[in-house]
């Protein structure tokens, strides 16, 4: 299709990310926007992002070849009600939430299934809203698409292109397909993470003991934890069963480590150590998953004065884009005190590279 016009409820993170990714690859196609903040909106429409911003949800869609629901889990489900009047005939319906198997019930009780196509872009970031959302957000993202029984091949194949030219990548499975590995690979380890948090708040001395020294491995392994606490609180009730499931495996498993421990079980705890390594070591590393992946190093440094801003010129004289910088103060498992993160896996590389090459001691997990 050359003349394409794509619709958006929401323009959050994902929705912006999305909108000005199309406009970046796509710039003849009519981009419509509505946020429930409608300051949003207006501002996409500025940027030239949307060639129409919208206040309410109405006629301004029934031309939209393609419509995004970009609000969080529980509203996307309500904007469906909104948005159905609207629909053409060969309109593609989509979503990006992180749970599926709520919204195909819902677009099977309201009679959209020949619209519909799920949608999980496994991207983000720790910031949130439209203001950090970025026309790459989505490069070598995984992007799960779960279509109804009576949907249009042709239409999941317009979408699977339109997902791929963005640099995406997209594959389809179903619903419960999809929940389930979600429920494994992202919604157990942010409730791990989450509770190792409140489990050392819980348990930590007066003085604040652990939290004073949790600043190194402690806090990179639990980094999750810091996100959004009303969005995970919705993936919780909406993917309820499939978080139990695999929940109640992980307790049964750790209860096996704890008895190996007890038991002073060294074979078993070799293996264990052992066969994680490995598996760990053999997930590839380009693709984006559901957990935001970080690209930093470790690099040894005297904390003094002017330290900090050498090692920085280093960088920028290499061209190299720095995300975040600074002196953890704690050495754990090596000497290394300065943290570097950076956009991309390969800002991280040439980084390295670079302040090896100046003599600095660097060690990049």
């Amino acid at each position: 299709m050359n003349e394409v016009t794509i619709g958006f409820l929401g323009l959050g993170l994902i929705g912006g990310s999305i909108a000005k990714g199309i406009r970046r690859h796509h710039k003849n196609y009519t981009l419509i926007g509505y946020n429930h903040n409608y300051s949003t909106a207006q501002a996409a429409l500025e940027e030239g992002v949307l060639n129409l911003a919208v206040k309410e949800v109405d006629d301004s869609f029934s031309h939209c070849d393609i419509i995004y629901l970009c609000m969080p889990v529980s509203y996307n489900v309500e904007y469906l009600e909104k948005i159905k009047p609207y629909l053409k005939p060969s309109c593609i319906l989509t979503d990006v939430g992180s749970v599926k198997g709520n919204i195909h019930k819902a677009v099977k009780e309201l009679g959209l299934t020949r619209y519909f196509i799920g949608g999980h872009p496994m991207a983000g970031s720790e910031k949130t809203g439209y203001a950090n959302s970025t026309d790459h957000l989505l490069e070598n993202a995984c992007y799960p698409l779960t279509p109804c029984e009576d949907t249009d091949p042709k239409a999941l194949q317009f979408l699977k292109e339109l997902t791929a030219s963005l640099g995406a990548l997209p594959f389809v499975l179903s619903e419960q397909e999809h929940d389930y590995a979600v429920a494994a690979i992202s919604h157990l380890p942010h409730l791990i993470a989450s509770g190792l948090v409140n489990l050392i708040r819980r348990v930590d001395s007066k003085e604040q003991l652990m939290k004073t020294i949790a600043a190194g491995g402690f806090k990179d392994i639990t980094r999750i934890a810091s996100a959004s606490p009303v969005m995970w609180q919705q993936i919780c009730l909406t993917n309820r069963d499939n978080i139990v499931k695999i929940m109640e495996q992980y307790l049964s498993y750790l209860t096996e480590v704890r008895d190996a421990v007890l038991a002073e079980d060294t074979d078993y705890l070799h293996r264990f150590f052992e066969t994680g390594r490995e598996y760990r070591n053999s997930i590839p590393a380009a693709p984006s998953g559901p957990v935001t992946k970080i690209y930093y190093l470790y690099c040894d440094l005297i904390d003094k004065p002017g330290s900090i801003a050498k090692a920085a010129t280093i960088l920028a004289d290499a061209s190299v884009s720095i995300k975040n910088i600074g002196i953890t103060h704690i050495r754990e498992y090596q000497e290394d005190v300065l943290r570097i993160e950076f956009y991309t896996q390969e800002d991280a590389i040439l980084a390295g590279t670079v302040l090896k090459e100046h003599a600095y001691q660097v060690t990049q997990p």
